[in-house]
């Protein structure tokens, strides 16, 4: 992470589209992290390119709300054909799919909102779970903006007060601590949440045929 922050310094000018396309990668189920995104643009905002905070926050705000959309288009374009993609962090099975949707009809907003906190590829997994079940767009969109902006400017300012000692933030870079930082802010919730959301009874449970 320290050798992609050094790099991204080196780029300063244009760092708020190399984080947004890195976001935009995540809609895809690639291997990016969209907490580690976060707390770079804040490091970079705080310490390297403080002129440039707001466009660095509009960048990964943006780039986190709209690798939704592609998540979830690709979930109402695809269809059940993603449960045949292997290369999926969290693999879409139709029990699954049938327990998020009980969610859905049951909690609406609260399961987009919440399950925007959840990572290791659970949160691209109910996006797309939103569009196999071809939830309204129009509501899809409007309730995770709502989560996503509260998740960006949550982690973003974390990373933005914790990046104002830059020579702190170099030592925790080099010993891998902001990295467990990033977790240990997510991990205690998402643990339980994801648990929470394994456990719920699905329709076919709560009223057998």
């Amino acid at each position: 992470m320290e050798t992609l922050l050094e790099w991204l310094s080196l780029h300063a000018d244009n760092a708020h589209f190399i984080l947004f396309g890195l976001l935009m990668l995540a809609g895809f189920s690639l291997p990016v992290s969209e907490e580690l995104i976060l707390i770079l643009g804040g490091v970079l905002a705080s310490s390297v390119i403080p002129e440039n905070t707001i466009h660095l926050f509009m960048a990964v705000f943006l780039g986190c709300y709209f690798s939704d959309w592609i998540a979830y288009w690709l979930g109402r374009g695809l269809g059940k054909r993603l449960y045949n993609v292997k290369w999926l962090p969290f693999s879409l099975n139709e029990k699954r799919v049938e327990r998020l949707k009980w969610f859905y009809d049951n909690y609406g907003f609260w399961t987009l909102f919440i399950g925007r906190f959840i990572p290791f590829g659970v949160r691209n997994g109910i996006f797309m779970t939103a569009g196999i079940g071809k939830m309204h767009f129009g509501k899809f969109a409007l309730s995770d903006a709502i989560g996503c902006f509260v998740f960006s400017a949550a982690l973003f300012s974390l990373a933005y007060s914790f990046g104002k000692n830059y020579d702190v933030m170099r030592d925790l870079l080099r010993k891998g601590n902001i990295v467990i930082f990033a977790l240990f802010m997510v991990a205690v919730v998402s643990t339980i949440l994801y648990f929470w959301l394994r456990k719920k009874p699905v329709a076919s449970e709560i009223n057998p045929v």
